[in-house]
C-alpha cells in the first residue's frame, strides 16, 4: 500500500469540547495512519497473543453470533467521548459542532506488517434484505486520514442519516447500523473500541422521542454484553449526579466489575470550588464505586484545536503537573496512563474470558449442527425431495419398528440403568412396547378390581381369584407394581409407586364398586328372578336371567376399556409425533403430520372403536360358553356351600367336655357321632325354593364373569389394542408409503421454502464462523497455559 504522508501540524480535528466551530480549514497536509510511540504501551508480546486471539475471533465474524470481549466508551451527549476515543486510537474523527456520534462505531485495531485503513458497514437485522445487501457491500480503503471526512459523509448517506438539523422525508437523525473502522499497521495494537452515539436528554429540532429512544436502545444494547468493559465519560462541565449513563451502567452491571469511569474537562471547574471537591471525591472512588476504579483526562481546548496529537498529550501533562488533581494516585490521569491502563484490564479481561468463551463457542457449534442436521440435506427439485423423504421414512421405520418389537438396541432408547419406570418420561415412552405392556397389565388389574358393580363379601374377584391360585390380592398387587418400576427398596420407587401409578389408575377407575353382603346378594337376585319370571317350576329360575345379571354386573368394561385404548393411542400418536420432531425441521413435521399421518391416526383409531363396540355388542349379548372353566367354578361354588353345612353338622353331633383345672374357655372334642352328623347333613332341606334358586343363579353369575373376564381382557389387548393401535405403526410413515406419492405430493410436503432456505445459509455461514473460531480457541488455549 501506499506510504502515508506525515501528520500536519495546524489540521487536526476538533473534540467534542469545540462548541462555536466548523471543521478547521486547514492547508497543511492530512495525517496519515501511523501512531506515535505512546501506542507502544499496548504491545507487549504476552498482550499482543491473547488480544490477536480475540481479532481473529472477529475478523473470522464471529461478533454476530457471541459476545466478544471490547470496549465500549458511551455517556451523555458532548460529555467528551469521541474525544477520549480519538486520543486511544490517534484517529482524528472529523466533528462539527451541529453533529454529534449519530451511531455506533467500532475501532478495531491491528497488528500488521502493512499500514491500511477499511471502512466497512454493518447493517441493522431491522432492514429490509436488499438494504442490507447494499449497505454489506459498501467497503473502501483510504491511505490518508485527509479522506476520512469525505468517506464518513458517504456512510451516512449510505445510513440515511440527515446532516443538517432540517430533517427531510425518510431521513433519519441516528441509525442502528455500525460504522466499523479496521486500522492496520506494524505499530498497531491488537484493540477493540466502540463509540456510541451520547445519552440524548430531551427532544430538539431534528430530534424526536423515537430517536432518544434509540440511542437508549443502543447504548443497553452494547453495555449489558457480559464482555463488555464499560468506560463511562463524565463530562466534569456538569454536576455528574444528572449525568444519565452513571444510572445505565449501574444498572447492568451493579457491582461495578466491568465499568471504568472517565471523567473529562477538569479544566473547566473553578478552582477551590465545591465542585472541583465533589470530582475530586469521585475521581477517587469515594462515591460512585466502580472495582475498576476512575480515570481523569483532560481534552483538547478550543485554542488547542490545532494541536497535534502529541502536543495534545504535553498539554494534558502540563496541566494536570499543576492542578489539584495531581493528588490523585499515580496512574489515574493523563491518556498514556490511560491507554496503559486498559491495555492491561483488557489483557487480563480476556484472559479471563477465554476459557468460558471457548465453551460458548462449542456449545453454539453443537447447536448450529444440530439444527443443520434437522433440516436434513437441501430439498429443491423433486428428486431431491423424494430422496429426502425415503431417508426419513426409513430412519423412522427402523426406530418404530424397534420399539414395537421391543427391541432397544440404539443411543435412540438410552436411558439411565436407576430411572424409575414413569409414563411421563421421555426416554421411558421411547421404549413403547414396554409402555403398551405396562398399560395392558394395568388395565387387567383395574378390571380385575374395579369392573365389577357389586363386590359380594370382598369375594367377587380379590379374594376369590387369589384362593384358587389365579390372581392375587391388594396386597400383593402393590409388591407386583413396585418391582416394575424399580428397586423396592429405593426411595425413588416408593415415589413413583404413589404419585405415577396411583395417578395412573386413578384414570382407569370409573368407581370402587359396591359391597354388599351375600345375604343382600340374595336379595337382589331374587328381585331379578322375580321380574324375569316364566313357566319355571319354584325352585328354578329363567336361564336368561344369568345374562341379565351379567350385563348389569359387567356394567363398567366399557368405559374401563375405552379409557384404555385412548390412552394406548395417545402413547402410539406421541411416540411418532416426537420421533419425527427430532428428525425433521417444523415445517416439513407439519406437512407431513397434516397431509399423512393425522388421517392415518384417525383412521386406526376409527378401526380400533368400532373392534371394541364389536366386543361389547358380544358382551351384551346373552353369553355363550363352551370352556369348562364355568362348571368347575359351579361345582366349586356348590362345594364350598356343602362343606359349610358339613362343618355345621359335625359341630353339632360333637360332644365336647370341659378341662380339668381349667375354666370353660377349655374343652376336650370327648365323642363325634359321626352316624348322627351324617343324617342330619343328608336330611337338610332348603324350604325356601326361591332363595336356593337364587343361590343357583348367584353361582352361575359367579362363574360366568370369571370366564367373561378373562375373555374380555384378552379379545381387547389383542383385538383392540394389538390388532388396530400397536401393530403395524412403522407402516404409517415407511418408504413404501413415500414411494406411492406423486412428485407434486412428495415437492409440496418436503420443498423447503424460502425461510428455511435462508436459515440453511444463515446457519452454513455459523456453523462456518464458529468452526473458524473453535480452531483459533483450541489452538491458543490448547497450545498455552491462560
Amino acid at each position: 500500500m501506499e506510504s502515508i504522508t506525515p501528520p500536519g501540524e495546524d489540521t487536526p480535528p476538533a473534540s467534542e469540547e469545540v462548541e462555536k466551530s466548523g471543521n478547521p480549514e486547514s492547508g497543511a497536509s492530512a495525517p496519515n495512519l501511523e501512531n506515535t510511540s505512546s501506542l507502544e504501551g499496548l504491545q507487549t508480546v504476552e498482550q499482543r497473543r491473547v488480544l490477536e486471539t480475540v481479532a481473529r475471533l472477529r475478523k473470522c465474524g464471529l461478533e454476530s453470533v457471541l459476545f466478544l470481549p471490547q470496549i465500549v466508551v458511551c455517556g451523555d451527549q458532548s460529555a467528551g467521548k469521541s474525544s477520549v476515543l480519538e486520543a486511544l486510537t490517534e484517529i482524528p474523527f472529523p466533528r462539527q459542532d451541529n453533529l454529534c456520534t449519530r451511531f455506533a462505531t467500532e475501532i478495531i485495531l491491528r497488528h500488521a506488517t502493512v499500514d491500511s485503513l477499511t471502512v466497512r458497514v454493518i447493517p441493522d437485522q431491522n432492514r429490509f434484505s436488499n438494504e442490507q445487501e447494499t449497505i454489506k457491500a459498501f467497503n473502501e480503503s483510504i491511505t490518508d486520514f485527509g479522506d476520512l471526512p469525505v468517506l464518513m459523509d458517504k456512510v451516512m448517506l449510505l445510513m440515511g442519516i440527515d446532516k443538517t438539523s432540517n430533517s427531510k422525508l425518510n431521513a433519519r437523525a441516528f441509525a442502528r447500523d455500525v460504522l466499523s473502522i479496521e486500522i492496520e499497521g506494524p505499530s498497531r495494537p491488537h484493540l477493540m473500541l466502540v463509540d456510541l452515539p451520547g445519552l440524548v436528554l430531551s427532544e430538539t429540532k431534528g430530534v424526536t422521542q423515537a430517536d432518544i429512544d434509540l440511542v437508549d436502545e443502543i447504548t443497553e444494547r452494547y453495555i449489558s454484553q457480559p464482555r463488555t468493559i464499560c468506560l463511562p465519560v463524565i463530562s466534569a462541565g456538569s454536576d455528574y449526579a444528572t449525568q444519565g449513563i452513571l444510572t445505565k451502567v449501574r444498572k447492568v452491571d451493579p457491582n461495578g466489575e466491568r465499568t471504568l469511569g472517565i471523567i473529562t474537562k477538569p479544566d473547566r471547574i473553578e478552582d477551590n470550588s465545591g465542585s472541583e471537591q465533589s470530582f475530586l471525591g469521585l475521581a477517587r472512588n469515594e462515591d460512585v464505586y466502580f472495582k475498576l476504579g476512575w480515570h481523569v483526562l483532560k481534552n483538547r481546548k478550543f485554542e488547542e484545536q490545532s494541536f497535534t496529537f502529541l502536543e495534545r498529550n504535553a498539554a494534558e501533562t502540563a496541566w494536570f503537573r499543576k492542578s489539584k488533581f495531581s493528588s490523585l494516585p499515580k496512574g489515574t490521569t493523563g491518556i498514556d496512563a490511560l491507554r496503559d491502563r486498559l491495555s492491561k484490564l483488557l489483557f487480563d479481561h480476556v484472559k479471563k474470558e477465554l476459557p468460558k468463551l471457548r465453551e460458548d463457542v462449542d456449545e453454539a457449534l453443537h447447536d448450529a449442527k444440530s439444527q443443520l442436521a434437522t433440516m436434513g440435506k437441501r430439498r429443491v427439485t423433486p428428486e431431491e425431495c423424494r430422496q429426502y423423504m425415503i431417508q426419513l421414512s426409513l430412519d423412522c421405520y427402523d426406530v418404530c419398528k424397534a420399539a414395537v418389537n421391543g427391541h432397544y438396541e440404539g443411543d435412540y432408547f438410552q436411558c439411565e440403568s436407576d430411572e424409575p419406570f414413569s409414563l411421563s418420561s421421555n426416554s421411558i415412552r421411547r421404549r413403547l412396547r414396554a409402555c403398551v405392556q405396562f398399560m395392558n397389565s394395568e388395565f387387567s388389574n383395574a378390571l380385575r378390581m374395579k369392573g365389577h358393580k357389586y363386590q359380594f363379601d370382598g369375594t367377587m374377584e380379590g379374594e376369590d381369584e387369589a384362593s384358587d391360585g389365579e390372581g392375587t390380592g391388594d396386597e400383593d398387587k402393590e409388591e407386583v407394581d413396585a418391582s416394575l418400576v424399580s428397586d423396592p427398596g429405593s426411595k425413588r420407587t416408593e415415589e413413583v409407586k404413589d404419585v405415577e401409578l396411583m395417578a395412573y389408575r386413578r384414570k382407569q377407575i370409573p368407581g370402587d364398586p359396591i359391597t354388599i353382603s351375600r345375604s343382600k346378594a340374595i336379595k337382589w337376585v331374587g328381585r331379578a328372578i322375580a321380574k324375569s319370571r316364566g313357566r319355571e317350576l319354584p325352585g328354578n329360575f329363567n336361564p336368561l336371567l344369568i345374562g341379565e345379571l351379567f350385563w348389569e354386573q359387567s356394567c363398567n368394561w366399557h368405559s374401563l376399556a375405552e379409557n384404555h385404548a385412548e390412552k394406548v393411542q395417545d402413547i402410539c400418536t406421541s411416540f411418532l409425533q416426537t420421533l419425527l420432531e427430532e428428525r425433521c425441521p417444523k415445517d416439513v413435521f407439519d406437512r407431513i403430520w397434516s397431509s399423512q399421518l393425522l388421517d392415518e391416526f384417525k383412521g386406526r383409531n376409527e378401526a380400533a372403536g368400532n373392534e371394541l363396540d364389536l366386543i361389547m355388542e358380544d358382551v351384551k349379548s346373552y353369553p355363550i360358553n363352551y370352556n369348562h372353566y364355568y362348571t368347575d367354578v359351579m361345582i366349586k361354588k356348590r362345594q364350598e356351600r356343602e362343606q359349610e353345612a358339613l362343618r355345621e353338622c359335625i359341630k353339632g353331633a360333637t360332644t365336647v367336655v370341659p378341662v380339668r383345672g381349667h375354666n370353660d374357655l377349655y374343652t376336650n372334642a370327648e365323642k363325634v357321632d359321626v352316624e348322627a352328623a351324617a343324617q342330619k347333613f343328608f336330611k337338610r332341606i332348603e324350604p325356601d325354593m326361591d332363595k336356593l334358586s337364587c343361590q343357583e343363579a348367584l353361582d352361575c353369575l359367579f362363574a360366568i364373569y370369571k370366564v367373561s373376564h378373562k375373555t374380555f381382557i384378552a379379545n381387547i389387548t389383542t383385538q383392540v389394542i394389538e390388532r388396530h393401535i400397536v401393530r403395524g405403526l412403522e407402516n404409517i410413515f415407511s418408504p413404501i408409503s413415500v414411494a406411492k406419492l406423486a412428485d407434486v405430493d412428495v415437492a409440496a410436503v418436503a420443498s423447503e421454502p424460502a425461510s428455511a432456505k435462508q436459515h440453511r445459509e444463515f446457519l452454513d455461514d455459523r456453523i462456518k464462523k464458529l468452526t473458524e473460531g473453535h480452531q483459533i480457541l483450541r489452538k491458543v488455549i490448547g497450545g498455552s497455559k491462560l
